[in-house]
């Protein structure tokens, strides 16, 4: 392919994801063509292009209403989808968020309020997940399955939920100061693919905490109620 590095990242900046798992430098070796690119690093085009091909299908796919599963299967969805979602962007984001705050901070001051908005909000979605996943969705699964519940959901569902809307107001915070994550037209590609990841991040976020907020606790506090009479 004789289209650049570069050009291809800023013409959907997802695309930087699947350079990234190449290792493919988009932004200070963006000059490159895709060719060039996978040629320096050894790697088959064709395998580059598949999964950039891939990449597209996956942002436009229809997808089933995971509204629809019992808690068990909700459980299992969160954590494999939006968790792992997660775990994949926000070590990426942070490294981003971090570069392009060092390197542009100096002159625009609100990409450094970014970079620390964004380091909080990632400190307590990992602590996040790591309650949900090791004390609150254990009980709501054992729940579920018939068994009595070992503690009060009440507790930490609120607990969880307080948790959320500190994440929404990180999120909020930084689409107000990435002006809704809208890169100016002189940002370099590693920016524009930040503020891309950056509302990806939000998106998610907000099915994630739909499903949460609105579908598996109203269910899970109904179970225990009725458990309990």
């Amino acid at each position: 392919m004789d289209r650049t590095v570069g050009e291809l990242v800023a013409e959907r900046p997802g695309r930087s994801r699947v350079f990234q798992s190449f290792n493919i430098d988009f932004c200070c070796q963006g000059s490159r063509t895709l060719s060039e690119a996978c040629s320096l690093k050894s790697i088959a085009v064709g395998d580059v292009i598949e999964q950039l091909e891939a990449e597209a299908v996956d942002s436009a796919a229809p997808s089933n209403n995971p509204a629809d599963l019992p808690p068990a299967e909700l459980v299992g969805y969160i954590v494999e989808q939006h968790h792992g979602f997660l775990r994949s962007e926000l070590p990426r984001l942070h490294a981003m968020a971090q570069r392009v705050a060092q390197v542009h901070g100096g002159h625009t001051s609100s990409l450094v309020e970014i970079f620390n908005v964004f380091v909080e909000a990632e400190s307590e979605l990992t602590s996040h997940m790591m309650k949900e996943e090791q004390i609150l969705f254990p009980a709501i699964v054992a729940m579920s399955q018939g068994e009595q519940p070992a503690m009060a959901l009440d507790g930490p569902i609120s607990c969880m939920m307080h948790e959320h809307e500190e994440v929404g107001s990180a999120l909020a915070r930084m689409r107000k100061l990435s002006n809704g994550f809208q890169a100016p037209a002189e940002a370099c590609n590693t920016y524009r693919a930040l503020f891309a990841g950056l509302q990806d991040l939000e998106e998610d976020l907000h099915r994630h905490i739909h499903l949460e907020n609105a579908v598996l606790f109203p269910t899970a506090i109904d179970a225990a109620s009725r458990a309990g009479d």
